[in-house]
């Protein structure tokens, strides 16, 4: 074979391995970590339970960190779990008209899947920390992921495509509201439940998750 056949024949074989490299590994480009947000820019409203004074409206906002894909059926946990909670002026007014001025606490926030499966139905855990909050305003409750919260783990459906998580319904709060008088805390057991709309309240989480 002639040198110039030889080499022909090397930058062919060469083409050949770079094509099939190409192909084995199309498709295959590592996932991005993004942030899911429910509800998109609009906060979720909740009818929230509290001590001496009548359910009131709560505005919720919840994310979550996680890949933006995943194989079918493969898994995925997110982290950075968390969101707010806001309490209006008006309701803080009434707080402070029966003694309280603080909070600290855990709260358990539900979630479901349109076509993949959770581990559990709910994150729970999640930290609502101490504060003592300054007299009138609204009150922004800030609740958090920590190192002792559970998340739920999620397995994609089977067949490639896209899937959507979702806030549900109650959000579930054990928590402690400090008596400004007596500086001390008394338990409760908040419960909120999504308010019924017309439209109803978009809770997914966006964007969809991609399903390869």
């Amino acid at each position: 074979m002639s040198r110039l056949s030889r080499l022909s024949a090397g930058i062919a074989t060469t083409a050949t391995a770079i094509g099939a490299i190409a192909v084995l590994t199309a498709g295959t480009a590592a996932a991005a970590t993004v942030t899911y947000t429910a509800g998109g820019t609009t906060p979720l409203t909740y009818t929230c339970t509290f001590p001496g004074i009548t359910p009131q409206p709560v505005l919720v906002t919840s994310h979550l960190d996680a890949e933006d894909s995943v194989a079918a059926g493969g898994t995925l946990t997110p982290t950075n779990v968390g969101g707010t909670a806001t309490i209006s002026a008006g309701v803080h007014a009434l707080l402070t008209a029966v003694g309280y001025d603080g909070i600290r606490g855990v709260a358990s926030v539900p979630v479901t899947a349109a076509s993949g499966t959770l581990s559990q139905p709910a994150a729970t855990g999640l930290s609502i920390p101490e504060t003592i909050y300054p007299a009138g305003g609204p009150i922004t409750v800030n609740i958090s992921q920590v190192a002792t919260s559970s998340v739920p783990t999620y397995t994609a459906p089977a067949t490639a495509g896209t899937d959507t998580l979702s806030m549900s319904s109650p959000v579930a709060a054990s928590v402690e509201f400090h008596k400004k008088a007596t500086n001390t805390w008394s338990p409760w057991s908040m419960t909120c439940n999504l308010k019924v709309t017309n439209p109803a309240q978009n809770t997914a989480f966006s964007p969809s998750i991609t399903v390869s």
